[in-house]
């Protein structure tokens, strides 16, 4: 038996991951995900004014900063006792909606499918195809989603006043009261996003693509016109099928949506079979789907440079502690993020999970034939915008049609605890906090990335990517471009360059897709 190391070093917004894994005989038989960064955001906030989080969070991530804005004025939310007026909570939901667009469809084809201009498909017949759509900066692909997702941007700058690191959430609703010119603006950029989507992403109309409800339609939608396969979806599945996608990535099959997107007041739009949020919480064991609890979240640290507990299990958030330790005496020790974990257990979050426990029938179906493999949680990130490019328009529409407040009266955060959970663009993401003295006393966040990226927790189980990458074969050791897309089909907030150990024991450097 052969068995070799490779680490793969992968640079992103919010610091550095590395990912390492041992191949034996062709097929990656172990691996360990070490976040190689400290922060420390969750220190420097303790002893700030209680409303300090709304600035200083959305600085986290230069490319999630609605998402943790929202977290944070959530939890400040359930200390005032108050709900967010309806208006308030339909701006919120618009530009988080916004968010989720841009990320969805540049991760799709701008950090995924460029690996598919990797020399080890040059022999796949869709090869030079893949190269002129994605070879980065000159893809035609590349150049167009550039121009067209900047749109979803603007329209968070129009409605919260700048991106990133947006500051316009409050307590109770928004500070900002958009005028109507502004949200007619909105709308046609979003008219102009949805004609891009229809023509170049699905290559249909959103109605004629709400009518693929399970594989075989999924199918039969892609034979059916040379517009479907040669749209960016028809192009991923055929690409994706011929590379195996649907063969690795399968991870423990455990999916966690905390629910976002809540439906407001008096609002037109239902959710899934007429659920309170557009994205319901859940969690699902296949494609079994439970409730959600709050209180069975917790985070271990055996394996992360922070001070051990006494006892084994996990802290829940609200009894974390985030004491650096970074001796590495033990051995042990491999990361800086903490092992978040569900009812004991390592659960992924992002979009197929929201849209399974949300009960979409094409993925509910897809997940039931083959799992929760590679292809078919990058596919869910590339078609989830039609599930949102409606009722991000109905919402628009009734803020400019409808009077309404945008932030509740009188709004006071009250001393406690509280928590903001929500369904962020990666996946699951929570703000806990708590409020003395209108200081904040403790704040801990655990993010989509640490869900999916976390390492082996209290009792040795691997994070979700870490079992993901498990089974996944490595023809080429000196190109294992498979290895990028298992990690990337989680979309962590990075870019990737990979590092090989030779046969002398030094490390080599090869990239992934540029």
């Amino acid at each position: 038996m052969s068995r070799r190391t490779i680490d793969i070093a992968m640079n992103r917004v919010e610091g550095d991951l590395e990912v390492r894994v041992d191949v034996e005989d062709g097929v990656v038989v172990d691996a360990w995900s070490a976040g190689t960064l400290y922060r420390g955001f969750e220190t420097l906030l303790v002893g700030r004014g209680a409303l300090d989080g709304l600035v200083l969070t959305p600085r986290i991530c230069g490319l999630c900063s609605v998402s943790h804005l929202f977290a944070a004025a959530r939890a400040l939310d359930g200390l005032a006792g108050v709900g967010v007026a309806p208006h308030g909570a339909r701006l919120r939901n618009v530009t988080l909606m916004a968010e989720h667009l841009q990320n969805d469809l540049r991760q799709s084809l701008l950090m995924f499918a460029v690996d598919f201009t990797s020399p080890a498909y040059a022999a796949q017949p869709l090869y030079e195809e893949a190269v002129r759509r994605y070879q980065p900066f000159a893809g035609s692909a590349v150049r167009e989603v550039l121009r067209t997702t900047k749109r979803m941007l603007e329209i968070v700058a129009l409605l919260g006043g700048q991106w990133p690191h947006s500051s316009f959430m409050v307590p109770g609703g928004v500070v900002t009261v958009p005028s109507s010119g502004d949200l007619q603006r909105c709308r046609h950029l979003l008219a102009a996003f949805r004609a891009y989507y229809e023509q170049q992403i699905l290559g249909c109309s959103l109605e004629r693509w709400q009518r693929v409800t399970s594989a075989a339609e999924l199918d039969a939608w892609l034979d059916a016109s040379p517009a479907h396969q040669a749209s960016e979806l028809g192009f991923f599945l055929r690409f994706g099928r011929a590379a195996g996608l649907d063969r690795i990535g399968g991870g423990y099959g455990r999916m966690l949506c905390a629910g976002g997107l809540a439906i407001p007041e008096g609002s037109r739009v239902t959710g899934p079979r007429g659920a309170a949020f557009l994205a319901p919480p859940g969690v699902a064991t296949g494609t079994e789907v439970a409730p959600f609890d709050e209180a069975e979240v917790k985070e271990h640290v055996a394996s992360s440079w922070y001070l051990a507990d006494a006892e084994p299990g996990g802290r829940h958030p609200f009894e974390g502690r985030t004491q650096p330790y970074a001796s590495g005496a033990e051995g042990r020790k491999y990361s800086w993020s903490k092992a978040p974990r569900y009812a004991g257990k390592p659960a992924e979050t992002g979009v197929l999970a929201e849209l399974v426990v949300g009960g979409d029938p094409l993925f509910t179906d897809l997940v039931r034939r083959g799992g929760a493999h590679a292809l078919v949680r990058q596919m869910a990130r590339l078609v989830r915008p039609a599930t949102l490019l409606e009722p991000m328009d109905r919402w628009l529409s009734e803020m400019a049609t409808e009077p309404g407040p945008y932030c509740s009266p009188d709004v006071r955060v009250a001393p406690g605890r509280s928590a903001g959970i929500l369904q962020a663009s990666r996946g699951m993401l929570g703000h806990w906090l708590e409020v003395e003295d209108d200081r904040l006393l403790h704040y801990q966040i655990i993010t989509p990335t640490a869900w999916n990226g976390s390492p082996r927790d209290d009792f040795g189980a691997r994070g979700p990517w870490e079992e993901a990458l498990v089974g996944t074969p490595v023809p080429d050791l000196d190109n294992p471009v498979a290895l990028g897309h298992v990690v990337r089909s989680f979309d962590p907030c990075l870019v990737c360059t990979v590092h090989a150990f030779g046969k002398s024991g030094q490390r080599g450097t090869l990239r992934l897709g540029g």
